[in-house]
């Protein structure tokens, strides 16, 4: 149910294998040279574009020395191949762009091959596009290497040159040492080592012999990948000459069988799923030299078995910081890279749960830990032992660390003067106060080396996002964006709901005339779960929100108890009980019909993985207020999702039972506390789902007959958590609208 980005929480919403519903568009003509071609829809260009974020510049990386900034890009709103980009900063000239590395010309224009191992991968970092997809540089940002069709390429940044280097195919996750000299990856589980020149290749570890088929080197596990955003398993050391390295071995995980109906003549992939109660895969780390000399890391494993986030940099000796399984407890470690010994640099308790954070932990470069912490009802940036920030803020990120400051992201805290609703932004801050380097009200982050920073924002009063670079504060460049322009404008309001002041989102159709007095039919949009705010001070976040306002729904969003953003105490207020976000929904919804044409008899809900979850939750046990839902990828059996993820919310399911029946949909005897009377209810789920498996609505389904309730169930076959295919977006989101103005007789 973790969404890596709250911006792209509606990724899943198409596939390529479901039918037409009534309605449906035939495909239309797109040659842009014909101009009495008719334009392709909103759902068919918002799938085509992958909702309008193709052509987007992204993944930037800025030189220490500020002379250029690298990053991706596809050369269209609707090219899902992203080229690699330099902005060079010249010092006596205009900031000019250039192309270092292009996939169809390295391709010879050959289509991209991707072993499963990358399918995986790009599955859990929720990666849709083409192309260079990802890439690492040198510590001068002067070489960079990336992975094109499993083969391996480096690209020399200042002279704009791109080669490929021979490697044992297929290649992950290609890193230079900060040197430059090297390019380590991982290949068929091992972690090789190649010259960047194209000189000698090599493995410094491999698991053959040692567990061959459930051991890898260099990978991060699928927890870490899903659940943790850790989706690195090897880090060099600051002088080049050995590297940190994560060994997996994933025998004790048990193994679920995950099948395509709609191809019997296909083998069941098989997948290592830790579902909640059961075994997780066993981490060990290594230091291992270029000379192959092998060093393991110690620490209590048995007590912290999560290996969360790891640091190496010239600021002090690796960092590591690791989890008790419950996630109430966690350590920073200090490693010595000669012995593997560790030494505690600190300790964090919670009685809840410890949240990840990005970009942290680290050190600064005068050698004290930042990290962020939950303390006295605040999220604060902590440097050493002092927090560096207060309750007027809520630290959501670290995005650089300099001698002078560090560089932030966060939103509006408890105490602050103005709640900026929906809105985060980047902040310097020092021992001598805290200085906003964004200005306009929107989501913003940053990228930062030496004096140059790479702003980019999101705002309600423009498309996408903008990308300023600013040196010593001052713009000198622009990076521009190919995106597609939606040709919808979201007519949204932000506001707060009900007693507890939830963050909301109201979208009314376009053309719709307030002193008109007609109450509008009611379509609640939440994801409404960890991990993903909804409400953002950003226009593309309501792209989908406005179309389906605008075939006739007032649509609400609202950001319950367990949404990010807000508060320590907000977030964790679902500890044992998830059913708390359904009673936040209901206040929202009741507390904003006092205020907006809501027609409350007339009162729909649909959702994604958690917000899924909590739409099908809202006709079973809310029938009373909701009278119809479109439940995608639910999770339903909350005993079947993953470890990390479950039992930080819901503990072990062998001790705490009750906790996850009353929190769940279905359990062994059926349908959980359903209430009457029954509302019509549409489920959706992508058959090749790895992450929410199709287990979730078959035993939904299941139940609900044996329970005599009539429902609707879409499978879509081959289609995983993610589905970005375009060929029937249009059609899901017209059987969406169609199926809710059916159930609530409109």
């Amino acid at each position: 149910m973790t969404t890596q980005n709250p911006e792209t929480a509606e990724r899943s919403e198409t596939s390529e294998h479901a039918g037409t519903p009534p309605g449906a568009a035939a495909p239309e003509r797109t040659d842009p040279s014909d101009t009495t071609a008719p334009q392709p829809s909103f759902p068919r260009l918002h799938a085509r574009t992958q909702r309008f974020s193709l052509g987007t510049p992204r993944a930037f990386t800025v030189a220490p020395d500020g002379s250029r900034v690298v990053f991706l890009r596809s050369a269209s709103g609707t090219d899902r191949a992203n080229q690699l980009w330099v902005l060079d900063l010249a010092a006596d000239g205009p900031p000019v762009e250039r192309v270092a590395a292009d996939p169809q010309a390295l391709l010879g224009g050959a289509a991209e091959q991707l072993s499963a191992a990358e399918r995986a991968r790009r599955e859990r970092s929720r990666e849709g596009g083409a192309g260079i997809v990802g890439y690492a540089t040198d510590a001068a940002a002067e070489l960079a290497a990336f992975a094109l069709s499993g083969r391996l390429f480096a690209a020399e940044l200042r002279a704009g040159t791109a080669r490929e280097l021979p490697a044992p195919a297929p290649v992950i996750d290609p890193r230079p040492s900060p040197d430059g000299r090297h390019i380590a990856y991982v290949a068929g589980g091992a972690l090789r080592v190649t010259a960047a020149d194209g000189g000698a290749d090599r493995a410094l570890a491999e698991p053959d012999g040692d567990g061959a088929g459930t051991v890898t080197y260099g990978l991060a596990e699928f927890i870490a990948a899903e659940e943790m955003q850790r989706s690195r398993g090897f880090w060099w050391s600051p002088e080049s000459d050995r590297l940190l390295v994560a060994r997996v071995d994933d025998t004790p995980v048990r193994r679920w069988w995950i099948a395509d109906p709609a191809h019997p003549e296909r083998e069941p992939e098989q997948v290592a799923y830790p579902a909640a109660g059961t075994p997780n895969a066993e981490v060990r780390l290594f230091v291992i030299g270029l000379d192959g000399a092998r060093t393991e890391v110690v620490w209590d494993r048995e007590r912290y078995p999560y290996l969360a986030r790891v640091h190496w940099s010239a600021s002090g000796a690796p960092l590591l910081l690791v989890q008790a399984r419950d996630q109430r407890s966690a350590l920073y470690l200090a490693v010595d890279p000669d012995t593997g010994t560790t030494r505690m640099v600190h300790a964090d308790e919670d009685d809840d749960w410890l949240e990840l954070f990005p970009g942290v932990p680290c050190w600064s470069p005068s050698g004290q830990l930042v990290r962020i912490a939950d303390e006295g009802g605040a999220r604060v940036l902590a440097v050493g032992e002092r927090p560096l920030t207060g309750p007027q803020l809520h630290v959501r990120a670290v995005l650089d660390v300099t001698d002078d400051s560090v560089l932030i992201s966060a939103s509006a805290g408890e105490a602050a003067t103005d709640p900026a609703l929906g809105e985060v932004h980047v902040y310097r801050v020092n021992e001598l106060g805290v200085e906003r380097v964004s200005q306009e009200p929107g989501v913003h982050s940053a990228v930062r080396a030496g004096d140059v920073t790479v702003l980019v924002s999101a705002t309600l009063d423009h498309y996408g996002s903008r990308v300023r670079v600013l040196r010593e504060g001052k713009q000198v460049a622009t990076v521009v964006s190919h995106a597609q322009q939606p040709g919808l404008t979201p007519r949204v309001t932000l506001t707060e709901g009900g007693a507890r002041r939830i963050p909301c989102a109201v979208l009314l159709p376009t053309g719709y005339d307030p002193s008109s007095g007609v109450r509008l039919p009611v379509l609640m949009d939440p994801y409404g779960g960890p991990h993903a705010q909804r409400v953002l001070s950003a226009r593309n976040a309501f792209l989908t929100s406005q179309w389906f306002a605008d075939q006739g729904f007032a649509v609400v969003v609202a950001d319950g108890r367990g949404t990010p953003g807000r508060s320590p105490a907000w977030e964790k207020a679902v500890k044992g009980d998830l059913t708390r976000t359904l009673d936040d929904q209901v206040e929202a919804l009741h507390a904003l019909a006092e205020r907006f044409p809501l027609d409350l008899d007339r009162v729909a809900i649909r959702g994604w993985s958690f917000g899924g979850y909590l739409s099908a939750m809202a006709v079973l046990r809310r029938p009373d207020v909701f009278h119809a839902a479109v439940a995608g990828a639910p999770v339903t059996d909350l005993r079947l999702y993953d470890t990390h993820y479950q039992e930080r919310y819901l503990g072990d399911p062998g001790t705490s039972p009750e906790a996850y029946r009353t929190s769940s949909l279905v359990a062994d005897d059926g349908l959980v506390d359903p209430a009457e009377p029954h509302r019509p209810l549409l489920v959706i789920h992508g058959l090749a789902d790895d992450n929410v498996v199709v287990a979730h609505s078959l035993r939904l389904s299941s139940a609900l007959l044996a329970a005599g309730r009539p429902h609707e169930v879409l499978p879509l076959s081959g289609v995983t958590h993610m589905t970005p295919q375009e060929q029937v977006a249009e059609n899901l989101l017209l059987l969406q609208v169609d199926f809710l103005k059916r159930a609530l007789g409109l």
